[in-house]
């Protein structure tokens, strides 16, 4: 999908769930990050495929790992920022789930594009894309518009059970009583 937008979706739907279990900033980001190639063949004109070795599980894996590296790598700059949007639980540190967040991310991406795009080539080296499918593509773009909205439904809860807790945590013994 060359408007990433999409990928968010699908990317905030399973990433913020499952924050216990990876970096769901990582994740939500390697979904998108794969979409640098399109991007960069729409900006600068480029004579390369649309969907070049990027959409490959050949670099797309790799690229994941290296993502995760650098984003446990930036983890102390940015915690602060996680903390307080939420999008990181506590306890979850460690190199391992950045490396789980980016690789699938990254892979997960390549998996909902290679239906939808025939120049897609995932299995590189091989030229063929046995997951074409273009009738999928209204499935594939209402999968990733759900899982987009249940993220956010998902998020706007979370916020409001961490503001209900901060406001019950403040809230002391009544000074005022109406004995």
């Amino acid at each position: 999908m060359p408007f990433t937008p999409f990928h968010l979706g699908v990317g905030l739907g399973l990433g913020l769930p499952l924050r216990k279990h990876l970096h769901a900033p990582t994740f939500i980001l390697a979904n998108v990050i794969v979409d640098v190639e399109p991007l960069l063949v729409f900006l600068f004109g480029l004579r390369y495929p649309l969907h070049g070795y990027l959409h490959t599980f050949f670099l797309a894996l790799p690229m994941g790992l290296a993502f995760g590296l650098v984003m446990h790598l930036l983890e102390r700059l940015l915690n602060p920022l996680y903390k307080m949007l939420l999008l990181e639980a506590d306890g979850n540190s460690g190199f391992r789930p950045f490396i789980i967040a980016g690789v699938s991310g990254t892979g997960l991406h390549i998996l909902l594009d290679a239906p939808l795009y025939d120049d897609i080539k995932p299995l590189y080296p091989i030229a063929a894309n046995p997951f074409y499918h273009p009738s999928l593509t209204p499935e594939i773009y209402s999968l990733c518009v759900w899982m987009g909205a249940f993220g956010m439904i998902y998020y706007i809860v979370s916020l409001g059970f961490s503001i209900h807790r901060k406001l019950s945590k403040r809230k002391g013994p009544c000074i005022f009583h109406d004995d």
